[in-house]
């Protein structure tokens, strides 16, 4: 973890280290802890006839999987904004997984996959996927989910370029797609998702919200910035 951190410092401000590595922690321990928990529970599969509809598509793996490089750099760039925007936005993140958390807890979800041919190099890909991940902690998808946080992380940010924020648009829209193609997930799962992800970044830019977001990070990163951020709360800022 040093090392990761040390790594990271050369990428984006001190401010915006521990938020990075918070979330990817709370990322797989919810993931992992909610499938430790109601792994063996009882599931309710809320597939319904359009899901059924859309076409089972092999080679679509290839964004499904591949999307953990569209995330790992959005978040190093949402990293890199100034530390009012930092802390709006991993406070949603932060909110977003306790979420999914209470959601996979609360009423665990599955779906129906398909039977997968031996034949093919993505067939093979997704049979392997299959057998590692089990058909739950589906609703809200945490795929849909983080891809419409890196694009959102993005709207609006003028020093962004333009190109970049759109592609981020069309990646996360893929991903989405992606997940229904591979029968990872079903309608639900991506709506709910992407609501959850607009929802949380709303709440997140409340000033209470990234405000005290803002006060334990400093408590963890060992600063005193209380200052800046009562200036800053003082003008309204966090809308």
């Amino acid at each position: 973890m040093g090392k990761m951190r040390k790594i990271l410092r050369n990428l984006i401000p001190n401010y915006g280290v521990v938020p990075l590595l918070v979330a990817v922690v709370l990322n797989f321990s919810v993931y992992g802890g909610a499938r430790l928990i109601a792994g063996k529970w009882p599931h309710h599969n809320i597939q319904g006839r359009i899901d059924e509809m859309i076409p089972f598509l092999p080679f679509t793996v290839a964004i499904y999987l591949g999307c953990y490089l569209f995330w790992i750099v959005n978040y190093i760039l949402i990293a890199r904004q100034g530390k009012r925007e930092v802390c709006q936005f991993f406070a949603a993140d932060f909110l977003s997984r306790l979420i999914c958390f209470a959601c996979y807890l609360i009423y665990p979800t599955t779906n129906t996959r398909p039977l997968v041919e031996a034949e093919g190099l993505w067939n093979q890909v997704v049979a392997g996927l299959y057998r590692v991940d089990a058909a739950d902690n589906l609703f809200p998808s945490i795929h849909c989910l983080v891809s419409w946080f890196c694009y959102i992380g993005m709207r609006g940010k003028s020093y962004i370029p333009r190109w970049y924020r759109g592609a981020s648009c069309v990646m996360a829209l893929l991903v989405c797609i992606s997940t229904l193609t591979t029968k990872q997930h079903v309608i639900p799962d991506v709506f709910g998702g992407i609501f959850l992800a607009e929802l949380c970044l709303w709440i997140g830019k409340r000033p209470r919200v990234w405000g005290t977001y803002e006060k334990v990070l400093d408590r963890l990163s060992g600063h005193k910035n209380h200052g800046n951020r009562g200036k800053l709360l003082s003008e309204g800022g966090g809308a």
